[in-house]
């Protein structure tokens, strides 16, 4: 008999492992894969952007869909608490641009086993190999897990049980869904489930882009007309539409207003720091500038990377060879707002194995935000990103794994020590 399962060795149910060892409780960490923490292992490109150094609302400003959920969690692990937990564990730490913080050896790898040895050292006893099939529930409490393993089937009692499966975003390190089965099989509402940090395609994507990057621009989303989001930094075209970090944070607006069936316009400013005046003043001394003879390609590169020039001429009907004495004022006007309003359409969204996380999952209203304790089953605990919370690129999706599992495994650990 445990005190307390948890099913999932990510950064939430090694959080919640730990901490409930910590808080002397006898703990099985069950994991499918044949090493914890393998989603872990290469977030953030393989650096593992653990958190930020963002206050409380300014973090909370940036979680899905409801932000007052994660609020207690949070308080409980705050970013600072986090930093200092990994700092203690031997991992150094460094904020970088944007308040990120980054283990300073830049190895997320460094990180997973250092969570791993943590651990095995507060007496966390690690399966791995091992799948969760069933909760065995009776009169509304888990009594025991009912596992596959190479040996074949284990049942495993305990008086308190953590989901921390994850979601469905890189299935190949084993997030893969189990979690949610388990959940629904428990009586939880499981919401829409989607990609999320997920790179955008657009209508008609143009080859001759690929790879292009730009800096320093802003990129707007129009549903139906209407501007409902805008963020400022780095993209990239790819060969299929848009990536990058702008188009990441973006792309859960993008995402949820493409499955809702409406039309998504992306308008991309190239010269945010300018305005249209400005912007004007610009290109009239540019033209006094050159020769009388040059081209509107000529002009456009002093305007555009080198690579956007042809795509951005012939999408705006702008003659390359023609000479800028020629240039009416309409056509200057429509390089104007091409530079500021470069149109696209949003036509979909790269699927799960390729997005960073999964937006969706149990019900919030279906657990206790001050625990984590399922509301349907009373020894039942979330953590993670199977819960229906998600956030934007920066360190803060890895954060709400980490506090959702250290709250989950302290209220698991405190509520075993009552049943005993």
């Amino acid at each position: 008999m445990y005190d307390v399962i948890i099913i999932g060795a990510g950064p939430a149910g090694l959080l919640a492992a730990i901490t409930a060892a910590k808080n002397n409780s006898k703990v099985l960490l069950i994991e499918k894969m044949e090493k914890p923490a393998r989603k872990l292992r290469i977030t953030g490109k393989g650096r593992c952007n653990i958190t930020n150094t963002k206050t409380i609302d300014e973090f909370l400003k940036k979680v899905y869909p409801d932000k007052r959920f994660l609020k207690p969690a949070l308080k409980n692990l705050t970013n600072a608490r986090l930093i200092e937990f990994i700092n203690d564990i031997g991992i150094p730490t460094v904020a970088e641009r944007g308040d990120r913080v980054f283990p300073a050896s830049q190895k997320a790898w460094d990180v997973a086993n250092a969570l791993v040895n943590e651990a095995e050292r507060s007496g966390v006893e690690i399966v791995c190999h091992t799948k969760v099939e069933q909760l065995f529930t009776e009169n509304e409490h888990i009594k025991a897990v009912v596992c596959e393993t190479k040996q074949g089937i284990r049942i495993f009692k305990a008086k308190a049980v953590v989901i921390a499966t994850g979601g469905l975003s890189y299935p190949a390190t084993g997030s893969t869904g189990d979690g949610y089965k388990l959940a629904e099989d428990a009586g939880h509402t499981i919401t829409s489930l989607r990609p999320s940090l997920t790179a955008i395609e657009i209508d008609k994507p143009d080859n001759r882009l690929d790879k292009l990057e730009l800096k320093n621009v802003e990129l707007s989303v129009w549903v139906d007309g209407n501007c409902v989001n805008k963020e400022f930094g780095e993209m990239e075209f790819t060969s299929f539409g848009i990536d990058g970090a702008i188009v990441l944070r973006i792309s859960r607006t993008i995402v949820d207003a493409l499955i809702g069936g409406k039309k998504v316009k992306l308008m991309l400013d190239l010269k945010p720091a300018l305005s249209v005046e400005q912007l004007s003043n610009r290109i009239e001394r540019e033209i006094r500038q050159l020769p009388p003879t040059s081209t509107s390609t000529i002009l456009l590169s002093k305007l555009l990377p080198k690579q956007f020039i042809v795509t951005f001429a012939e999408r705006l009907s702008i003659q390359a060879n023609k000479a800028i004495n020629k240039l009416t004022g309409g056509e200057i006007k429509k390089i104007i707002t091409g530079l500021k309003s470069y149109p696209m359409l949003a036509c979909g969204y790269r699927p799960f194995t390729e997005a960073i996380i999964t937006a969706g999952g149990v019900a919030l209203n279906e657990i206790n935000p001050k625990t984590m304790q399922s509301k349907i089953i009373e020894n039942l605990y979330f953590a993670g990103e199977i819960i229906d919370l998600d956030a934007d690129t920066g360190g803060y999706n890895l954060q709400i794994a980490f506090s959702t599992g250290y709250l989950a495994g302290l209220s698991a650990a405190k509520y075993s020590k009552a049943q005993s």
